[in-house]
């Protein structure tokens, strides 16, 4: 396992933010906002900034993080052109960057989820997608129709499509209400499915907190990650301030500075926290 941070929880600066991973001992940074510019609206001058500053810092590009299907379910043939326009792009842009992977949605949900019919409508969408070219990894996210990984394998069971992987956010899992404990049973059911996982701690719906602080056992998932061999990365969204709680609006939308004021304290203090866990996991022989 890597340990990495999505660049924006620490700093709009790019250089800041990778400086600071160097020195806390992580490997990589996920890329989302950077210098006050959202991710899917960077120009190529801008992204080839980016990477030049993660590896000049010897870190590697750990995922890139467009809002791809990150929207209402498409209902006309223009709104599914559009997202497969963000889709295509954004792989061209990870690509650019160097990343593993491009990180997407399974659209908002509209009541309960229904993974079954976001996936007919992804279909449509991801057709002529160079999937080749730069991987796609759909996470379980929060106000989508696959908030828990149980929503996501059916999704990915009805797009009947095994390039894609799972980007497993137990947090998002928590906070959306339909799985209190997202660990260990429906961790169990993806396993072997799953290629990033991102890292955070929510306070049931209410807000995130530091790291250990909140609902999830994370020196537990590490130990049963490194049990089973995963050997991706292990990223860090904060998603905690110290002296304010991010907005349903900061949340759904987070770049820039509104989003990110306040981050830099609080992601390095977990961090720390969680370069020990999984410091404490390696020495007890386990991780590889």
């Amino acid at each position: 396992m890597k340990l990495a941070i999505i660049n924006d929880e620490l700093s709009q600066d790019i250089h800041a933010a990778a400086a600071e991973a160097s020195r806390l001992g992580f490997g990589g940074l996920e890329i989302r906002s950077a210098g006050e510019v959202p991710p899917h609206l960077m120009d190529d001058a801008q992204l080839t900034a980016v990477r030049d500053a993660v590896t000049g810092h010897g870190l590697e590009i750990a995922g890139f993080d467009p809002p791809a299907l990150k929207c209402a379910l498409p209902r006309t043939e223009a709104e599914i052109a559009e997202v497969r326009d963000l889709v295509v792009d954004s792989v061209r842009r990870a690509e650019l960057l160097g990343a593993p992977f491009v990180r997407i949605f399974t659209f908002y949900r509209e009541g309960d989820p229904d993974p079954r019919g976001a996936a007919k409508a992804a279909r449509e969408v991801l057709d002529s997608v160079p999937f080749d070219r730069v991987p796609l990894v759909v996470e379980t996210g929060q106000r989508t129709n696959s908030p828990t990984m149980r929503h996501t394998l059916e999704f990915l069971d009805e797009l009947g499509d095994d390039r894609l992987g799972i980007l497993w956010d137990p947090g998002n899992s928590v906070f959306s209400g339909w799985d209190p404990v997202p660990f260990p049973h429906d961790y169990a059911a993806g396993r072997d499915r799953i290629r990033h996982v991102h890292v955070k701690d929510p306070d049931g719906q209410n807000s995130y907190v530091r790291l250990g602080d909140g609902d999830l056992p994370w020196p537990a998932i590490l130990a049963t990650l490194a049990e089973d061999g995963y050997q991706g990365w292990l990223s860090l969204e904060t998603h905690w301030r110290i002296g304010r709680v991010l907005t349903a609006e900061q949340r759904d939308e987070p770049w820039g500075e509104e989003f990110t004021a306040g981050g830099f304290e609080a992601s390095s203090q977990c961090m720390r926290l969680l370069w020990e866990m999984a410091e404490a996991v390696t020495t007890k022989g386990v991780r590889k």
